[in-house]
């Protein structure tokens, strides 16, 4: 029996996920998160074998929960569902650690298929996002900027994207201000911008953010 997780801010998707995984015989859904910080809270308890993450999540998004996550139980296979397209996020979140990359309008058995795979310790590969890695193999040049951010690089990013003050940042991020500030120059820098609205504008170009 496989143990999974739901970890989505939409209770209907969460719903709609449960119901599809408790009719297979071998997979069983010992828990719910609405956010990242709940998802943290629900590992406490050691029930589960997989867990499926959305990214776009108020309060702790999939991105810093990730991070999180593979920090206090490396092991734990994630397979992040997302309804952002595999271009813009499943090569960067698969280097970070995670075990999978699904989009949103997947066909339903392929859920079922990429958690039977990364609950026996592989990852989950789709054709596109195949292509995507192979891709990669070609080098930084063919990178957009943000594929060239480091994990805490791109943490960093989003939220600045998002609108989140350095001050802001740095308490919940755990870091000091100046350390915030370090990666704010480091993100502009590497990407070849000048402000937080450019930063903005490029996230919303390219369907970082919504």
């Amino acid at each position: 029996m496989i143990r999974v997780a739901i970890v989505d801010d939409h209770a209907i998707v969460r719903a709609g996920l449960r119901q599809y995984l408790s009719e297979q015989v071998d997979l069983r859904v010992t828990g719910e998160a609405a956010n990242g910080r709940e998802a943290l809270e629900l590992l406490r308890g050691g029930e589960v074998d997989v867990l499926v993450m959305d990214l776009s999540m108020p309060e702790h998004g999939g991105v810093d929960a990730l991070s999180a996550i593979k920090a206090r139980v490396p092991e734990l296979p994630v397979l992040i569902l997302s309804g952002f397209p595999e271009a813009h996020y499943a090569t960067t979140l698969l280097r970070q650690g995670a075990s999978g990359y699904l989009n949103k309008e997947c066909d339903p058995e392929d859920i079922l298929t990429a958690i039977r795979t990364v609950a026996r310790g592989r990852r989950y590969i789709t054709p596109a996002v195949a292509e995507l890695l192979a891709e990669g193999l070609s080098g930084d040049s063919d990178k957009l900027p943000h594929e060239l951010l480091s994990e805490r690089e791109l943490q960093v990013f989003l939220r600045l994207a998002k609108g989140e003050t350095v001050s802001a940042m740095a308490d919940s991020m755990c870091l000091s201000v100046k350390t915030v500030s370090t990666y704010r120059s480091r993100v502009l820098e590497k990407m070849k911008l000048a402000s937080n609205s450019e930063l903005t504008y490029y996230a919303l170009k390219n369907g970082l953010i919504q």
